[in-house]
């Protein structure tokens, strides 16, 4: 069997996430469907991870094995030319067999973009508030994360204790045309983490929380004390690294 790594992009408005799922609308799914009227038979493609219902992806990893060698830029351009306008294959090659796409992965960096007036061109991809948002405590909440290891008080669903630790690289909140946009990378994320984590930092914004009580949230690691989540399109996965 040869391994071939795929990455992509894709918008996740009309799709349930990457994850196949029982009668619901993938990204694994329409792109192992497409595969099969390629290859002309079956292949499991596995991904980086999981994404939310409606989150975005602007660098996507995934791999899959078969038993034949292919041309990869001719497969590449028969699944672009067969897959909706919403998902794009930006490369296809041929990788060892030990390369695993999810858990070869030693970073993923998330971004959120916060619009602060309505776009037409934006609006599936941005979350617009009319909020007015302190800067200055959302760049100091940055350092208290990376300080951090504990993310339970932003995981959806609670598992085993160890399953909450993760490594943040980096945390930043920056200004855009348009709005603003958070940056976070780590080893790994926990289910919904980052539009938990974005929630509570709003309130941190809003003032309705201090840096102290920001704090408190993640070291109780009680999701009831975290903000709300907010919503998945103005979620984009933008790197994922080996």
């Amino acid at each position: 069997m040869t391994r071939y790594k795929i990455e992509l992009q894709y918008l996740g408005k009309n799709y349930h996430g990457w994850q196949k799922q029982p009668n619901v609308h993938s990204v694994q799914a329409e792109i192992e469907g497409k595969l099969f009227q390629v290859l002309q038979t079956e292949v499991e493609v596995v991904g980086c991870g999981r994404t939310d219902t409606g989150v975005h992806a602007s660098h996507y990893v995934a791999h899959f094995d078969f038993e034949k060698s292919i041309d990869c830029a001719k497969i590449k351009n028969s699944l672009n030319r067969l897959l909706p306008p919403d998902i794009s294959i930006t490369h296809l090659v041929e990788i060892s067999n030990d390369f695993h796409a999810r858990f070869s992965a030693v970073s993923r960096e998330y971004k959120y973009y916060i619009d602060f007036e309505k776009n037409a061109f934006r609006s599936d991809l941005a979350w617009i508030i009319k909020l007015e948002l302190n800067f200055e405590p959302l760049v100091k909440s940055c350092e208290i994360i990376k300080n951090h290891s504990n993310f339970s008080a932003f995981c959806k669903a609670k598992t085993i204790k160890n399953s909450y630790k993760c490594i943040i690289y980096e945390a930043k909140w920056e200004h855009t045309d348009t709005g603003l946009v958070f940056t976070v990378k780590a080893n790994r994320f926990l289910r919904n983490m980052v539009r938990a984590m974005v929630g509570t930092l709003i309130e941190v914004g809003t003032e309705k929380i201090n840096l102290q009580e920001f704090q408190y949230i993640l070291n109780s690691g009680k999701r009831s004390d975290a903000g709300k989540s907010v919503p998945a399109h103005g979620l984009f996965l933008t790197k994922v690294e080996y």
